[in-house]
């Protein structure tokens, strides 16, 4: 969440602006000369209608969501859906004694994802809902501390310091937890056309102080997926050699609800025995609208028992695990009820046309002389583009800066540590962004090109616009 400071001087002591007589309901210029203070309450409380009004007009200046390629959140679902969270809205989560039903439909969600993902035995599998992938990963993360903390309880936290290999590309959220919780972030930078974690620089950083591996299935750069197999695999090789018996988390934030639909062949999941907890985004290609997210542990022994909170505050025993208290069911709700309306052949069928219209994009736009494509949309509906070599005229901060006056959100930023030399852009497909959408995009991008191509050279650009992107 973006930290906000208080409002100005000159923000609090601002006349009201001239308001439209038609926004009182009753007396249309009764009390109505100015709109109420943006940064203090006001005097007096304001009829619903003209409160709405005025918020609403103000949203009005936000970017059209459905043409969002910047972000991998839902961003259309059923009006059924929408009804259905309205309905749960005002059901609390963490209250499961008042809304047990609600409650159950979490349980079969977790224990639906297990069988998803091939848990060695889905009732013994052990999973939680979260407000997204971001607290899905500290919990994670916490239970592999812990687990560490226990093999090492004869030097932690005396004279050993836990660290965590990832590589450069993993989302923000790992850094947070590093540094939350204290755990040395060992990263892998990216190297030539590798543009994320390898099982052979994985094992380079591991030694006995490593409390685990992140492996992303999908990752945010480029959308492709780490080989988490090969990770396995060499961690394997690792404890043959040393004895040193590492876990591995998948961050399966977005690519934990495709490939199993897409790519039911590829080992990623609980198939492999070191792979002791995954998280995934029910508000991502869980085809949920924010913000739900979900944490699923091989069973028991992978969640050390004393990170769960037995509470009675609300009535009757309530194990929980999180990193909040109260929070809406409505997400859990849509989340079940997604699953139920969509099914197997459903959800496949939904993720093979959103890969679909990303790899015909990636191909169209890869024709072009312009841009040479990094990655094809092949993995998660994702691709990342930067300009061809012989372009001088213009760069890809240009391209998303005037994209964004057709309305299209398209996201330019530079690559992490070793090749920061590299400036992307992003392009994330998602259901409801339609073939048709695709088309009118190249449309636009091919018309701006007849202009950028007589610029004499790239625009400056401010200094924030080169720093990555990490959602």
């Amino acid at each position: 969440m973006t930290l906000h400071s208080g409002a100005s001087e000159s923000d609090r002591t601002r006349t009201g602006h001239a308001v439209n007589p038609f926004y009182g309901e009753a007396d249309p210029v009764a009390g109505m000369e100015t709109a109420p203070p943006r940064h203090t309450l006001p005097d007096g409380p304001l009829a619903p209608h003209t409160a709405y009004q005025f918020v609403h007009d103000e949203l009005m200046l936000d970017g059209n969501s459905r043409l969002n390629l910047a972000t991998f959140v839902t961003t259309w679902m059923e009006p059924q859906a929408g009804v259905l969270m309205a309905e749960c809205q005002d059901k609390n989560m963490i209250d499961k004694d008042e809304y047990p039903r609600t409650a159950e439909l979490e349980k079969r969600c977790v224990a639906i994802l297990a069988d998803l993902w091939h848990a060695p035995d889905p009732a013994a599998a052990v999973g939680c809902s979260t407000t997204g992938s971001s607290e899905a990963c500290m919990l994670a993360g916490m239970a592999l501390k812990r687990r560490w903390m226990r093999r090492n309880a004869d030097r932690y936290p005396g004279t050993a310091r836990p660290n965590l290999v990832m590589g450069a590309n993993v989302q923000v959220c790992w850094e947070k937890f590093c540094n939350f919780w204290e755990i040395e972030a060992r990263q892998v930078p990216m190297e030539g056309d590798r543009f994320h974690l390898d099982a052979a620089s994985a094992v380079a950083l591991c030694d006995e102080n490593t409390i685990g591996v992140v492996a992303i299935l999908g990752s945010t750069f480029d959308g492709s997926y780490e080989p988490v197999a090969e990770i396995c695999a060499a961690l394997d090789d690792l404890q043959e050699r040393t004895g040193l018996d590492i876990p591995v988390h998948v961050d399966g934030a977005s690519g934990g609800m495709v490939a199993p639909f897409l790519d039911p062949d590829l080992e990623w999941d609980f198939r492999l025995p070191r792979v002791a907890s995954i998280n995934t985004s029910g508000h991502k290609y869980g085809l949920v609208y924010p913000g739900v997210g979900w944490a699923l542990w091989r069973d028991a022994e992978a969640l050390p028992e004393e990170l769960v909170f037995r509470v009675n505050y609300l009535g009757g025993d309530m194990p929980t695990f999180a990193l909040n208290f109260s929070r809406p069911g409505a997400q859990v709700a849509a989340q079940y009820y997604t699953f139920l309306r969509l099914g197997r052949d459903g959800y496949r069928a939904v993720q093979q046309a959103t890969r679909d219209v990303a790899c015909s994009m990636a191909e169209r736009i890869g024709a072009l002389d312009d841009f040479r494509l990094l990655t094809r949309g092949d993995e998660l509906p994702v691709f990342a583009f930067t300009t061809a070599d012989d372009v001088t005229a213009f760069d890809v901060f240009d391209v998303s800066r005037r994209m964004k006056e057709r309305g299209w959100l398209i996201p330019a930023y530079t690559f992490p540590a070793n090749r920061e030399d590299l400036s992307v852009l992003r392009v994330v497909c998602r259901n409801g962004f339609s073939q048709d959408l695709a088309d009118l995009f190249v449309t636009d991008l091919e018309q701006l090109l007849t202009e950028l191509r007589r610029q004499p050279h790239p625009l400056e650009r401010p200094e924030r616009m080169a720093t990555a992107f990490h959602h």
